[in-house]
């Protein structure tokens, strides 16, 4: 079933707020095959945004299993820094069908705990079809 159009536009609640640790960035760097630098990695609000796009999923019925990851984008205000505290509020910015799958087009706005810009993640998801 195709995702409803009136979901462009749509802005879903913040998520909880997560504080960047030493720790969690040096498995995230890691993870990607890198060595602890003491900075926190350019992708490393994937991790936000991964957050709200899961809560997104959910309370619209989405499998994830039927999404394929299609883009990601992040334009920074400033780094991210460890002992940030931060939240990212989605929104639905674009949504087109194409033969049978939906290009779902997102925007998530990283939030410092002082309600600071710090980054947009911004995000296409393809939507495989099927029953959602």
């Amino acid at each position: 079933m195709p995702v409803d159009q009136s979901l462009v536009g749509r802005e879903f609640p913040p998520t909880s707020q997560r504080e960047v640790t030493r720790e969690h960035v040096d498995a995230f760097a890691s993870a990607l095959g890198a060595g602890p630098d003491g900075t926190v990695p350019p992708t490393y609000p994937i991790v936000l945004a991964f957050d709200a796009m899961n809560a997104f999923l959910a309370a619209e019925q989405i499998d994830l299993f039927r999404i394929i990851h299609g883009e990601q984008r992040f334009a920074y205000e400033r780094p991210v820094r460890v002992g940030d505290r931060l939240t990212a509020t989605l929104t639905v910015a674009s949504l087109r069908q194409i033969g049978g799958a939906d290009i779902i087009g997102t925007s998530s706005l990283i939030h410092d705990a002082d309600g600071s810009l710090v980054c947009t993640a911004k995000a296409t998801l393809v939507h495989t079809g099927g029953a959602s």
